[in-house]
Protein backbone atom coordinates (compact mmCIF):
# COMPACT_ATOMS: atom_id res chain seq x y z
CA UNK A 1 0.00 0.00 0.00
CA UNK A 2 2.79 2.42 0.87
CA UNK A 3 4.88 1.65 -2.21
CA UNK A 4 2.27 3.13 -4.56
CA UNK A 5 2.12 6.23 -2.37
CA UNK A 6 5.92 6.50 -2.32
CA UNK A 7 6.16 6.57 -6.10
CA UNK A 8 3.13 8.82 -6.38
CA UNK A 9 4.63 11.36 -3.98
CA UNK A 10 7.91 11.25 -5.89
CA UNK A 11 6.03 11.97 -9.11
CA UNK A 12 4.65 15.06 -7.38
CA UNK A 13 8.13 16.34 -6.65
CA UNK A 14 8.77 15.01 -3.15
CA UNK A 15 12.09 13.38 -2.23
CA UNK A 16 11.13 9.87 -1.15
CA UNK A 17 13.12 6.93 0.18
CA UNK A 18 11.81 3.44 0.83
CA UNK A 19 13.50 1.80 3.82
CA UNK A 20 12.93 -1.93 3.75
CA UNK A 21 14.39 -5.33 4.48
CA UNK A 22 15.91 -7.89 2.16
CA UNK A 23 12.91 -10.19 2.74
CA UNK A 24 10.43 -10.92 -0.02
CA UNK A 25 7.57 -11.90 2.30
CA UNK A 26 6.57 -11.73 5.95
CA UNK A 27 6.05 -15.47 6.31
CA UNK A 28 9.67 -16.61 6.19
CA UNK A 29 11.44 -13.22 6.40
CA UNK A 30 14.20 -14.88 4.38
CA UNK A 31 16.77 -12.49 2.91
CA UNK A 32 16.17 -12.81 -0.83
CA UNK A 33 16.92 -9.30 -2.13
CA UNK A 34 20.50 -7.97 -2.02
CA UNK A 35 21.31 -5.47 0.68
CA UNK A 36 22.19 -1.94 -0.42
CA UNK A 37 20.58 0.89 -2.35
CA UNK A 38 18.98 1.17 -5.75
CA UNK A 39 17.22 4.03 -7.51
CA UNK A 40 13.94 3.27 -9.27
CA UNK A 41 12.45 5.84 -11.67
CA UNK A 42 9.23 7.33 -10.38
CA UNK A 43 7.60 7.09 -13.82
CA UNK A 44 5.36 9.36 -15.87
CA UNK A 45 8.34 10.34 -17.99
CA UNK A 46 9.99 12.34 -15.20
CA UNK A 47 13.59 11.33 -15.72
CA UNK A 48 14.86 13.53 -12.90
CA UNK A 49 12.75 11.89 -10.22
CA UNK A 50 13.47 8.54 -8.65
CA UNK A 51 12.72 6.69 -5.45
CA UNK A 52 15.77 5.52 -3.51
CA UNK A 53 15.22 2.05 -2.05
CA UNK A 54 17.46 1.03 0.84
CA UNK A 55 17.40 -2.63 1.86
CA UNK A 56 18.83 -4.11 5.05
CA UNK A 57 19.37 -7.76 5.99
CA UNK A 58 17.07 -9.39 8.49
CA UNK A 59 18.62 -11.21 11.44
CA UNK A 60 16.63 -14.23 12.48
CA UNK A 61 17.08 -16.47 15.52
CA UNK A 62 16.16 -20.10 15.57
CA UNK A 63 12.43 -20.18 16.34
CA UNK A 64 11.98 -20.90 20.02
CA UNK A 65 9.25 -22.35 22.13
CA UNK A 66 9.21 -19.37 24.52
CA UNK A 67 8.09 -16.94 21.81
CA UNK A 68 5.60 -19.47 20.49
CA UNK A 69 4.10 -19.96 23.94
CA UNK A 70 3.75 -16.21 24.44
CA UNK A 71 2.17 -15.88 21.01
CA UNK A 72 -0.35 -18.62 21.80
CA UNK A 73 -1.30 -16.82 25.03
CA UNK A 74 -1.73 -13.52 23.17
CA UNK A 75 -3.96 -15.09 20.53
CA UNK A 76 -6.02 -16.71 23.29
CA UNK A 77 -6.67 -13.25 24.76
CA UNK A 78 -4.77 -13.91 28.01
CA UNK A 79 -3.11 -11.16 30.03
CA UNK A 80 0.58 -11.03 29.12
CA UNK A 81 3.17 -8.93 30.96
CA UNK A 82 4.84 -6.07 29.12
CA UNK A 83 8.15 -7.93 29.47
CA UNK A 84 6.71 -10.96 27.68
CA UNK A 85 5.12 -8.70 25.06
CA UNK A 86 8.54 -7.22 24.32
CA UNK A 87 10.13 -10.67 24.27
CA UNK A 88 7.46 -11.84 21.79
CA UNK A 89 8.07 -8.80 19.57
CA UNK A 90 11.89 -8.91 19.60
CA UNK A 91 12.67 -12.62 19.62
CA UNK A 92 13.43 -14.41 16.35
CA UNK A 93 13.43 -11.31 14.09
CA UNK A 94 15.36 -8.04 14.03
CA UNK A 95 16.91 -5.74 11.43
CA UNK A 96 19.72 -3.89 13.18
CA UNK A 97 21.03 -2.23 9.99
CA UNK A 98 17.65 -0.60 9.40
CA UNK A 99 17.37 0.43 13.05
CA UNK A 100 20.86 1.96 13.01
CA UNK A 101 20.14 3.84 9.78
CA UNK A 102 17.04 5.50 11.24
CA UNK A 103 18.85 6.18 14.52
CA UNK A 104 21.75 7.85 12.70
CA UNK A 105 19.83 9.62 9.93
CA UNK A 106 16.22 9.89 11.10
CA UNK A 107 16.50 13.59 11.79
CA UNK A 108 16.91 14.34 8.08
CA UNK A 109 13.53 12.83 7.16
CA UNK A 110 10.51 15.10 7.22
CA UNK A 111 8.30 12.11 8.05
CA UNK A 112 8.87 8.41 8.68
CA UNK A 113 5.78 6.46 7.61
CA UNK A 114 5.48 2.92 9.00
CA UNK A 115 3.10 0.02 8.34
CA UNK A 116 1.53 -2.27 9.48
CA UNK A 117 1.28 -2.00 13.24
CA UNK A 118 2.28 -5.57 14.13
CA UNK A 119 5.64 -5.70 12.31
CA UNK A 120 8.88 -5.43 14.28
CA UNK A 121 10.02 -2.73 11.85
CA UNK A 122 7.05 -0.53 12.77
CA UNK A 123 7.41 -1.09 16.50
CA UNK A 124 11.18 -0.60 16.67
CA UNK A 125 11.54 2.34 14.29
CA UNK A 126 8.64 4.31 15.76
CA UNK A 127 10.54 4.42 19.06
CA UNK A 128 13.52 6.24 17.52
CA UNK A 129 11.90 9.35 16.08
CA UNK A 130 8.30 9.35 17.36
CA UNK A 131 8.02 13.10 16.68
CA UNK A 132 8.39 12.36 12.95
CA UNK A 133 6.67 8.96 12.80
CA UNK A 134 3.32 8.40 11.13
CA UNK A 135 1.86 4.92 11.46
CA UNK A 136 -0.56 3.36 9.00
CA UNK A 137 -1.64 0.54 11.33
CA UNK A 138 -3.80 -1.63 9.01
CA UNK A 139 -5.63 -2.52 12.20
CA UNK A 140 -8.09 -5.32 12.92
CA UNK A 141 -10.06 -6.01 16.07
CA UNK A 142 -7.85 -8.93 17.11
CA UNK A 143 -6.07 -10.00 20.32
CA UNK A 144 -2.62 -8.47 19.54
CA UNK A 145 -4.23 -5.05 19.00
CA UNK A 146 -5.13 -4.97 22.71
CA UNK A 147 -1.51 -5.30 23.88
CA UNK A 148 -0.02 -2.49 25.96
CA UNK A 149 2.98 -2.71 23.62
CA UNK A 150 0.94 -1.45 20.67
CA UNK A 151 -1.19 0.93 22.71
CA UNK A 152 1.88 2.90 23.78
CA UNK A 153 3.23 2.82 20.23
CA UNK A 154 0.06 4.18 18.60
CA UNK A 155 -0.52 6.77 21.32
CA UNK A 156 3.09 7.97 21.20
CA UNK A 157 3.66 8.68 17.51
CA UNK A 158 3.20 12.01 15.77
CA UNK A 159 0.24 10.96 13.63
CA UNK A 160 -1.84 8.06 12.35
CA UNK A 161 -3.08 7.41 8.83
CA UNK A 162 -6.11 5.15 8.60
CA UNK A 163 -7.39 3.29 5.56
CA UNK A 164 -11.12 3.41 6.36
CA UNK A 165 -13.60 4.84 8.83
CA UNK A 166 -14.25 1.46 10.51
CA UNK A 167 -10.51 0.95 11.06
CA UNK A 168 -10.33 4.37 12.72
CA UNK A 169 -13.33 3.46 14.89
CA UNK A 170 -11.63 0.26 16.07
CA UNK A 171 -8.50 2.25 16.98
CA UNK A 172 -10.59 4.85 18.82
CA UNK A 173 -12.14 2.09 20.93
CA UNK A 174 -8.74 0.69 21.85
CA UNK A 175 -6.46 3.71 22.19
CA UNK A 176 -6.31 7.40 23.09
CA UNK A 177 -5.50 8.47 19.58
CA UNK A 178 -3.24 11.44 18.86
CA UNK A 179 -4.98 14.62 17.72
CA UNK A 180 -3.17 14.19 14.41
CA UNK A 181 -5.16 11.45 12.72
CA UNK A 182 -6.66 11.20 9.25
CA UNK A 183 -8.39 8.72 6.98
CA UNK A 184 -6.26 8.75 3.85
CA UNK A 185 -7.21 5.39 2.31
CA UNK A 186 -5.05 3.52 -0.18
CA UNK A 187 -4.98 3.52 -3.94
CA UNK A 188 -6.46 0.87 -6.21
CA UNK A 189 -5.09 0.22 -9.70
CA UNK A 190 -7.62 1.04 -12.41
CA UNK A 191 -7.31 -1.41 -15.34
CA UNK A 192 -7.77 0.00 -18.82
CA UNK A 193 -10.14 -2.83 -19.67
CA UNK A 194 -11.41 -6.23 -18.56
CA UNK A 195 -11.32 -9.34 -20.75
CA UNK A 196 -13.13 -12.19 -18.98
CA UNK A 197 -13.16 -14.37 -22.10
CA UNK A 198 -9.37 -14.15 -22.18
CA UNK A 199 -9.23 -15.58 -18.65
CA UNK A 200 -11.72 -18.33 -19.47
CA UNK A 201 -9.77 -19.38 -22.55
CA UNK A 202 -6.41 -19.32 -20.79
CA UNK A 203 -7.54 -21.54 -17.90
CA UNK A 204 -10.25 -23.63 -19.56
CA UNK A 205 -13.04 -22.23 -17.39
CA UNK A 206 -16.34 -23.32 -18.91
CA UNK A 207 -19.53 -22.12 -17.31
CA UNK A 208 -20.45 -19.79 -14.48
CA UNK A 209 -18.29 -19.39 -11.40
CA UNK A 210 -17.66 -17.43 -8.21
CA UNK A 211 -14.11 -16.32 -7.45
CA UNK A 212 -11.81 -16.00 -4.46
CA UNK A 213 -8.30 -14.59 -4.76
CA UNK A 214 -5.80 -14.33 -1.93
CA UNK A 215 -4.12 -16.31 0.80
CA UNK A 216 -5.78 -19.68 1.38
CA UNK A 217 -5.38 -19.86 5.13
CA UNK A 218 -7.40 -19.95 8.32
CA UNK A 219 -6.90 -16.25 9.08
CA UNK A 220 -8.50 -15.28 5.76
CA UNK A 221 -11.53 -17.52 6.23
CA UNK A 222 -10.64 -19.91 3.41
CA UNK A 223 -11.54 -23.12 5.23
CA UNK A 224 -14.93 -21.78 6.32
CA UNK A 225 -15.56 -20.69 2.74
CA UNK A 226 -14.85 -24.18 1.44
CA UNK A 227 -17.16 -25.75 4.02
CA UNK A 228 -19.93 -23.33 3.09
CA UNK A 229 -19.39 -23.98 -0.60
CA UNK A 230 -19.59 -27.75 -0.07
CA UNK A 231 -22.89 -27.29 1.76
CA UNK A 232 -24.11 -25.19 -1.19
CA UNK A 233 -23.21 -28.05 -3.58
CA UNK A 234 -25.09 -30.53 -1.41
CA UNK A 235 -28.14 -28.29 -1.30
CA UNK A 236 -28.14 -27.93 -5.07
CA UNK A 237 -27.89 -31.64 -5.76
CA UNK A 238 -29.50 -32.23 -9.14
CA UNK A 239 -29.56 -28.50 -9.98
CA UNK A 240 -27.00 -26.27 -11.65
CA UNK A 241 -24.25 -24.93 -9.41
CA UNK A 242 -21.49 -22.36 -9.76
CA UNK A 243 -17.89 -23.46 -9.76
CA UNK A 244 -15.54 -21.96 -7.18
CA UNK A 245 -12.42 -20.61 -8.90
CA UNK A 246 -9.53 -19.67 -6.63
CA UNK A 247 -6.12 -18.11 -7.10
CA UNK A 248 -3.32 -17.23 -4.71
CA UNK A 249 -1.02 -19.00 -2.28
CA UNK A 250 -1.56 -21.76 0.23
CA UNK A 251 -2.99 -25.27 -0.05
CA UNK A 252 -6.47 -25.57 -1.56
CA UNK A 253 -7.39 -28.70 0.44
CA UNK A 254 -10.36 -29.70 -1.71
CA UNK A 255 -12.69 -32.15 0.03
CA UNK A 256 -13.03 -35.46 -1.75
CA UNK A 257 -15.52 -35.30 -4.59
CA UNK A 258 -15.22 -31.56 -5.20
CA UNK A 259 -12.22 -31.64 -7.55
CA UNK A 260 -14.22 -30.59 -10.60
CA UNK A 261 -16.11 -27.93 -8.66
CA UNK A 262 -13.18 -26.14 -6.95
CA UNK A 263 -10.71 -24.97 -9.59
CA UNK A 264 -7.31 -23.60 -8.57
CA UNK A 265 -5.56 -21.41 -11.17
CA UNK A 266 -2.49 -20.63 -9.04
CA UNK A 267 -0.82 -17.23 -8.93
CA UNK A 268 -2.19 -14.67 -11.36
CA UNK A 269 -0.81 -11.49 -12.84
CA UNK A 270 -2.73 -8.29 -12.18
CA UNK A 271 -4.35 -8.48 -15.60
CA UNK A 272 -5.32 -12.13 -15.17
CA UNK A 273 -6.80 -11.36 -11.74
CA UNK A 274 -8.81 -8.43 -13.14
CA UNK A 275 -10.12 -10.64 -15.93
CA UNK A 276 -11.01 -13.39 -13.43
CA UNK A 277 -12.91 -10.82 -11.36
CA UNK A 278 -14.83 -9.59 -14.40
CA UNK A 279 -15.87 -13.08 -15.47
CA UNK A 280 -17.19 -14.13 -12.07
CA UNK A 281 -20.83 -14.05 -11.02
CA UNK A 282 -19.59 -12.85 -7.62
CA UNK A 283 -16.38 -12.28 -5.71
CA UNK A 284 -16.15 -14.00 -2.31
CA UNK A 285 -14.50 -12.35 0.69
CA UNK A 286 -14.71 -14.69 3.71
CA UNK A 287 -12.14 -12.87 5.86
CA UNK A 288 -13.24 -11.26 9.11
CA UNK A 289 -9.94 -9.39 9.52
CA UNK A 290 -9.65 -6.68 6.89
CA UNK A 291 -8.46 -3.11 7.30
CA UNK A 292 -9.02 -2.15 3.65
CA UNK A 293 -9.71 -5.21 1.40
CA UNK A 294 -8.23 -4.18 -1.92
CA UNK A 295 -9.63 -7.26 -3.66
CA UNK A 296 -13.19 -6.23 -2.80
CA UNK A 297 -12.58 -2.86 -4.44
CA UNK A 298 -11.02 -4.56 -7.48
CA UNK A 299 -14.18 -6.64 -7.80
CA UNK A 300 -16.27 -3.46 -7.67
CA UNK A 301 -14.16 -1.96 -10.47
CA UNK A 302 -14.98 -5.05 -12.53
CA UNK A 303 -18.71 -4.49 -11.83
CA UNK A 304 -18.79 -7.83 -10.02
CA UNK A 305 -21.01 -8.17 -6.93
CA UNK A 306 -19.32 -9.11 -3.66
CA UNK A 307 -20.40 -11.73 -1.12
CA UNK A 308 -18.60 -11.00 2.14
CA UNK A 309 -18.33 -12.07 5.75
CA UNK A 310 -20.35 -9.57 7.81
CA UNK A 311 -17.86 -9.99 10.69
CA UNK A 312 -15.46 -7.75 8.77
CA UNK A 313 -16.54 -4.26 9.77
CA UNK A 314 -14.52 -2.74 6.94
CA UNK A 315 -15.93 -4.89 4.15
CA UNK A 316 -19.48 -4.62 5.50
CA UNK A 317 -18.99 -0.83 5.50
CA UNK A 318 -17.72 -0.83 1.90
CA UNK A 319 -20.81 -2.75 0.83
CA UNK A 320 -23.20 -0.62 2.86
CA UNK A 321 -21.70 2.54 1.34
CA UNK A 322 -21.66 1.24 -2.24
CA UNK A 323 -24.57 -1.21 -2.28
CA UNK A 324 -22.32 -3.46 -4.37
CA UNK A 325 -22.96 -6.79 -2.73
CA UNK A 326 -24.26 -8.95 0.09
CA UNK A 327 -22.98 -9.87 3.53
CA UNK A 328 -23.53 -13.11 5.41
CA UNK A 329 -23.19 -14.41 8.94
CA UNK A 330 -22.47 -18.10 9.17
CA UNK A 331 -22.61 -20.97 6.77
CA UNK A 332 -26.36 -21.01 6.18
CA UNK A 333 -26.46 -17.37 5.07
CA UNK A 334 -23.44 -17.92 2.80
CA UNK A 335 -25.37 -20.72 1.09
CA UNK A 336 -28.38 -18.44 0.67
CA UNK A 337 -26.19 -15.78 -0.95
CA UNK A 338 -24.71 -18.34 -3.34
CA UNK A 339 -28.20 -19.60 -4.19
CA UNK A 340 -29.34 -16.05 -4.91
CA UNK A 341 -26.43 -15.38 -7.28
CA UNK A 342 -27.02 -18.72 -8.98
CA UNK A 343 -30.77 -18.36 -9.45
CA UNK A 344 -31.06 -14.58 -9.92
CA UNK A 345 -28.01 -13.57 -11.98
CA UNK A 346 -29.53 -10.35 -13.33
CA UNK A 347 -30.56 -9.13 -9.88
CA UNK A 348 -27.16 -10.05 -8.47
CA UNK A 349 -25.32 -8.22 -11.26
CA UNK A 350 -27.48 -5.12 -10.70
CA UNK A 351 -26.09 -4.82 -7.16
CA UNK A 352 -22.67 -3.94 -8.55
CA UNK A 353 -23.78 -1.16 -10.88
CA UNK A 354 -22.44 1.63 -8.63
CA UNK A 355 -19.26 -0.21 -7.68
CA UNK A 356 -16.90 1.46 -10.20
CA UNK A 357 -18.05 4.96 -9.25
CA UNK A 358 -17.65 4.19 -5.54
CA UNK A 359 -14.01 3.17 -5.99
CA UNK A 360 -13.24 6.00 -8.42
CA UNK A 361 -14.62 8.66 -6.10
CA UNK A 362 -12.57 7.50 -3.09
CA UNK A 363 -9.54 5.44 -4.00
CA UNK A 364 -7.84 6.83 -7.07
CA UNK A 365 -4.15 7.42 -6.41
CA UNK A 366 -4.47 11.19 -6.86
CA UNK A 367 -7.21 11.35 -4.22
CA UNK A 368 -5.11 9.37 -1.74
CA UNK A 369 -2.02 11.50 -2.41
CA UNK A 370 -4.06 14.68 -1.92
CA UNK A 371 -5.11 13.49 1.52
CA UNK A 372 -1.58 12.41 2.45
CA UNK A 373 0.08 15.65 1.39
CA UNK A 374 -2.59 17.72 3.13
CA UNK A 375 -1.91 15.97 6.43
CA UNK A 376 1.86 16.24 6.00
CA UNK A 377 1.55 19.98 5.41
CA UNK A 378 -0.54 20.36 8.57
CA UNK A 379 1.36 17.99 10.83
CA UNK A 380 4.95 18.39 9.64
CA UNK A 381 5.31 21.61 7.67
CA UNK A 382 8.71 21.94 6.02
CA UNK A 383 9.66 25.09 7.94
CA UNK A 384 9.05 23.42 11.29
CA UNK A 385 11.08 20.36 10.37
CA UNK A 386 13.99 22.54 9.23
CA UNK A 387 13.90 24.39 12.53
CA UNK A 388 13.90 21.13 14.51
CA UNK A 389 16.76 19.76 12.40
CA UNK A 390 18.67 22.95 13.23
Amino acid sequence: MLSEAAFGLAQRGHDVEILSTCARDHYTWANEFPAGTVEIPAGRGDGDRAVLVRRFEVERDTPGTVRDRIGDRILAGETVSIQDQQRWMNDSLRCSGLWNHVFDHGDRYRAIVLAPYMFWTTYALSQIRPERSIIMPCLHDEPPAYLELFRSMIEGVHGVWFLTEPERDVAARLYRLPDRQAIVGASVEFPESHAPDEFRAEYGIDGRYVYYGGRREWGKGWHDLVLGYVRYLERRSGRSALQLVTSGVGPVDRPAGTERHIVDVGLLSDRQRDNAMAGADAYLQPSAMESFSRTVLEAMLASTPVIANRASEVVAWHLAESGAGLTYEGEAELVECLDFVTDEPAAAAALAIDGPAYVSDRYRLDHVLDRMTATLDRWLPVRRVQEVAG
